[in-house]
């Protein structure tokens, strides 16, 4: 799987991107970020937010306005390792950022 090259220089590669029906639709979008494990030279949450919110404007949003489904969030989520969704691994380092689409941007939310 070819990967990414986000603004923090790390090469990302996409684990899996799937849709959660309930109240509101959600975008899950999973990332492999080897460089935010933890450690001497990883890389901050700080820094992955910026990945994320470019992954999100670059990759993740050009596929929701060209799709007929407009998710009411969309979560981006990087982790060192390989992580089923949904369960616990306390070997991985992981962040999350969610996000609401309005007028072309990717909007933070509290997440």
């Amino acid at each position: 799987m070819s990967g990414f090259e986000v603004p923090s220089g790390q090469v990302v590669t996409l684990q899996d991107m799937f849709w959660e029906e309930g109240d509101e639709l959600i975008l899950r979008v999973r990332f492999i970020a080897p460089q935010i494990a933890r450690g001497e030279g990883a890389v901050s949450h700080d820094v992955a937010a910026v990945d994320m919110r470019h992954l999100c404007e670059t990759i993740i949003l050009p596929q929701i306005e060209s799709g007929a489904d407009k998710p009411a969030q969309v979560v981006v989520t990087f982790s060192d390792i390989e992580v089923p969704f949904g369960e616990a691994s306390p070997d991985a380092t992981q962040f999350f950022e969610a996000y609401q689409i309005q007028d072309g941007a990717c909007i933070s939310e509290l997440f």
